[in-house]
């Protein structure tokens, strides 16, 4: 066996976005959410199956479902490797979003059923030691959690380092998957829980077609050249800001040996300059 990298877009859609396979999504969210007895979630509709970006410019492994049990509750899955600005704030939209879209105007808002974003992120989202960040609104003064229908659950992967041994929930075992999958020749012993097998057997490349293969080196190669794009840029910026630097430097320079005097065939020798290039500097930065 050889398995992919489940934080890969293609990968994460074929894990947690078939519509044949939804165990695989119903364990996770069962998992993350420790869901127990009647509250388990026992089925998922997935509101938009071929999970479409949202916005032009977004990638395409968010997945948008709704929940069937006692509360047919509503959820949002997304898988982030890297963190973006204004990442904080896109999650509160798409959560409150979701939530709103639920009824028509004129609809009863007792029909409105609570939505939680779930995030797999592979970076840090505040300052706790835990790899599982929940967030809830709460009454500021008794800790109260009355506006209770909106919630966030991120896994952070960065977080997480333990080893087999150490896993001690579904939790662990899943973001255990997640993140060593693709490090993995064999399916671990700790694995018998039907959805996080079924997840592993997915994972396993030499079951996928050569379109499937092809479309997942694609989405690599994407992540590499926006990593390439990244480092490039941060380069010329460097470059870019110590060439300013030294050209300010240069300038007052010339500016505070030209204060005390100091003739222009001397600053121009001592700079390696030109002399009419020293007077246009000392002239334009005239006080």
């Amino acid at each position: 066996m050889k398995f992919v990298d489940i934080k890969n877009d293609v990968a994460f859609r074929k894990i947690f976005g078939n519509v044949e396979k939804s165990i695989c999504l119903i364990s996770f969210l069962n998992a993350v959410l420790e869901l127990e007895g009647l509250n388990r979630i026992k089925s998922v509709e997935f509101i938009n199956p071929y999970m479409l970006p949202r916005v032009m410019v977004e990638k395409s492994s968010i997945i948008d479902v709704r929940a069937t049990d006692q509360m047919e509750r509503r959820f949002v899955v997304e898988m982030q490797v890297a963190n973006k600005k204004g990442f904080e704030k896109r999650v509160q939209y798409y959560a409150s979003r979701d939530y709103s879209m639920q009824i028509e105007r004129g609809e009863d808002y007792a029909d409105l059923r609570p939505t939680y974003f779930i995030g797999i992120l592979d970076f840090g989202i505040g300052r706790g030691a835990d790899y599982v960040s929940k967030h809830l609104t709460i009454e500021e003064e008794t800790g109260d959690n009355i506006l209770d229908d909106i919630k966030y659950a991120f896994i952070q992967l960065n977080k997480f380092s333990k080893t087999e041994k150490e896993l001690n929930s579904a939790t662990d075992q899943w973001t255990y998957f997640i993140k060593n999958a693709e490090n993995l020749n064999v399916i671990p012993d700790f694995v018998n829980e039907e959805g996080l097998l079924t997840a592993f057997k997915e994972a396993d490349r030499y079951t996928w077609d050569k379109e499937e293969l092809i479309n997942y080196d694609n989405a690599s190669m994407r992540i590499q050249d926006v990593k390439g794009e990244l480092e490039f840029a941060e380069e010329r910026g460097i470059e870019k800001g110590i060439d300013i630097g030294i050209e300010k430097g240069k300038i007052q320079s010339i500016l505070g040996l030209y204060r005390n005097h100091v003739p222009i065939a001397i600053i121009a020798v001592s700079l390696n300059m030109s002399e009419d290039d020293i007077l246009q500097i000392i002239d334009k930065n005239k006080d």
